[in-house]
């Protein structure tokens, strides 16, 4: 049988998540890489709002936050290019492409983000 999981709290911090990861998707349309990006966040939204409404098996949370954390591996070196720059607040501009650390910190943070939202779905 399946049952709604959500107490009240948590079913309004998903709605509110849901909210987030959709705009976050809809915003990745004009990246460079939409697909990959939208998929993500869609997909993320996606879930915060079936879980106000059914339990979704851990076994598929586990999965799609491994996922994550191997793909926000793969960003973590230019994380820390960043760390080491003098002007952190070059993150929040434009991208610039001979600055490959900026967007590989943004992405990492996108992915750090969905990954604590995913997290979140495991707590009772």
């Amino acid at each position: 049988m399946i049952k709604a999981q959500s107490s009240g709290v948590k079913k309004i911090i998903n709605f509110i998540l849901f909210g987030l990861f959709v705009i976050f998707a809809v915003v990745q349309l004009n990246d460079p890489d939409p697909v990959i990006w939208f998929l993500i966040y869609f997909s993320i939204a996606v879930i915060m709002l079936v879980s106000n409404y059914i339990v979704i098996p851990k076994v598929i949370i586990i999965l799609f936050s491994a996922g994550l954390v191997v793909y926000a591996a793969m960003h973590f070196s230019l994380l820390l290019d960043w760390f080491k720059t003098d002007n952190k607040s070059e993150i929040f501009g434009k991208m610039v492409y001979e600055k490959a650390y900026l967007e590989g910190s943004r992405e990492f943070i996108g992915l750090s983000m969905a990954l604590a939202a995913l997290l979140f779905q495991l707590k009772k």
